[in-house]
Formats: structure tokens, sequence, C-alpha cells
């Protein structure tokens, strides 16, 4: 749940809005494509919610973001949640990609 909103698929969260346009259905479904997604937006650090477990891409999934001087970190879905509150609240520019 975002905001009293439950959402079923993936999403992404940024401070001013939860985007539903990410169209990665799992982890296993990760793309270079899916990571790119997030190059216009220009995050800081990209916290990554894999699910029920923590799990890692290939690096070279999100090699454009870490070229781009973008973190990556990668977290079961409840820790990411959790790390996003906490880097919101010191007004980091930080976005959520949650697997469902």
């Amino acid at each position: 749940m975002v905001n009293g909103m439950r959402y079923d698929h993936s999403i992404v969260v940024l401070a001013e809005e939860v985007r539903s346009d990410w169209t990665v259905a799992n982890f296993d479904e990760l793309s270079a494509d899916h990571f790119d997604y997030f190059l216009t937006l220009k995050p800081e650090v990209l916290l990554l919610g894999t699910g029920a477990r923590q799990r890692f891409p290939h690096p070279r999934l999100h090699r454009s973001l870490t070229d781009a001087g973008i973190g990556v970190e990668c977290m079961d879905t409840p820790a990411a949640c959790r790390t996003y509150n906490i880097l919101v609240a010191e007004n980091r520019k930080v976005i959520a990609a949650i697997l469902i």
C-alpha cells in the first residue's frame, strides 16, 4: 500500500507521485530497458524492492544508471519501503521501484 492505495502490480514511487507505467512484472523479467526508464528521472539513488526476498540483478542490467552516477540498491520490498521513507525524510532524491 502507498498512501492508503493498494497496488497489485509493480510500481515506481517518487516523492510527488506513484507511477504504474513501469512495465516489469517480476524480477526474472528485468532487462536493461527497465533500468533505463529511470535515467530521465535522475534520482540520486534507486531502491529496487525485489519482493519477499533480496535478489540482485546482473550489474550489466543497471550499468546505464551506475555510469550516470545513480546508485542502485537492491533489497527485499519491506526494507526498500523503510529505506525510501528515511531517505525522503532527509530530502534525498530517491526512487523506489517495487516489484510485486
